[in-house]
């Protein structure tokens, strides 16, 4: 099982002290602080940073699919059609591969309750097809959030059932995302292999501002 480290919000030198504990993962979900924060890290500790994978984790718009291509190891939010255009292509235009992870929506009702993010259940396998034939990009899994006040554990087993459904046409897209520090527990039990810890591990965020 893998952590994701969300370290938005937090400092370069946080970054750097997570990757000398041998956590490899980080998460970021702002593209501005995502990029300065990078270049600060490799300026920092490039040593001990050199194989630190950068995940995108918001919400990601189609026109800012090139600039965090640009960089970013991993777009774990990815959920239609267009986003999967905008991002191989902008892949292709910096000659780099870029790792996706669909994001699921595991509301009740996923054509009526979007605010999470993520496709229906249903249009998962078309949109698992769409990555697949993109050269640029490597379909690697499936991304969810429980909903905000919802049953975890019932989330969690839509997105098991999904990520079931994308490894029957493409087998190597084995990861599973799902948890964060409030529901981990009932992630790891759905089998994920990635738990986004954010809280758990590094306190309360920052007051920005």
């Amino acid at each position: 099982m893998q952590i994701v480290a969300v370290t938005k919000r937090w400092p370069a030198a946080d970054v750097v002290a997570l990757a000398e504990l041998g956590i490899g993962h980080v998460g970021e979900n702002r593209l501005q602080e995502a990029a300065a924060k990078r270049v600060e890290v490799a300026q920092v500790a490039e040593v001990a940073v050199e194989g630190l994978v950068w995940h995108f984790i918001g919400q990601l718009q189609t026109n800012k699919a090139k600039a965090v291509a640009a960089f970013i190891d991993q777009v774990d939010t990815v959920d239609r059609p267009a986003l999967v255009t905008a991002l191989a292509r902008g892949a292709a235009g910096h000659g780099r591969t870029v790792g996706v992870l669909l994001q699921v929506s595991l509301a009740d009702d996923p054509h009526a309750e979007r605010h999470r993010g993520g496709c229906p259940p249903d249009e998962v396998p078309d949109l698992a097809d769409a990555v697949a034939a993109c050269d640029h990009l490597d379909l690697r899994g499936v991304m969810g959030m429980a909903p905000l006040g919802g049953d975890p554990a019932r989330a969690f087993a839509i997105l098991a059932d999904a990520a079931q459904v994308v490894q029957g046409g493409h087998p190597s897209a084995r990861q599973i995302s799902a948890g964060m520090s409030a529901d981990f527990g009932f992630a790891i039990a759905a089998g994920a292999t990635h738990v986004r810890l954010g809280t758990a591990i590094l306190g309360e965020r920052p007051v920005v501002g």
